[in-house]
């Protein structure tokens, strides 16, 4: 039987839907819901470039990560939304300077129509607990 755990922080923001920030499965996979540019502070869409979006969305995965016990250096798999491809490169810099470690996690990056609340990027990821 798997046990899972949901995992909160109020330094991200809430979920928007019937859904958890994260789940740990099993005291050692950490599920991470997808993340919006939103400010947990405020709980609302930090309008601006995909660069500042990509860091506060970075910073929302950075809190639930660290309320689960790991850091970057922890997730294996991560899946970016972008709602323009041409913004690639913006995010791999900030993207980068997040996980700057010797074995980043694999990726996949992909272009959609939209995004909840028209933000310009969504991140989800994978980590293992230590």
């Amino acid at each position: 039987m798997t046990a899972l755990t949901k995992i909160e922080t109020s330094h991200a923001p809430k979920a928007i839907g019937p859904y958890s920030q994260a789940i740990l499965a099993n005291q050692k996979l950490l599920f991470i819901s997808g993340q919006l540019p939103i400010d947990p502070a405020t709980g609302k869409l930090v309008e601006s470039n995909v660069s500042f979006q990509a860091n506060r969305v970075l910073n929302n995965l950075e809190a639930i990560l660290k309320a689960a016990g790991c850091t970057f250096k922890d997730v294996v798999r991560c899946d970016v939304f972008l709602k323009d491809l041409n913004d690639f490169s913006l995010v791999n810099e900030e993207y980068g300077k997040r996980f700057t470690h010797a074995h980043p996690p694999a990726r996949q990056t992909i272009q959609v129509a939209r995004l909840p609340l028209d933000a310009l990027i969504e991140i989800s990821c994978i980590a293992i607990v230590p």
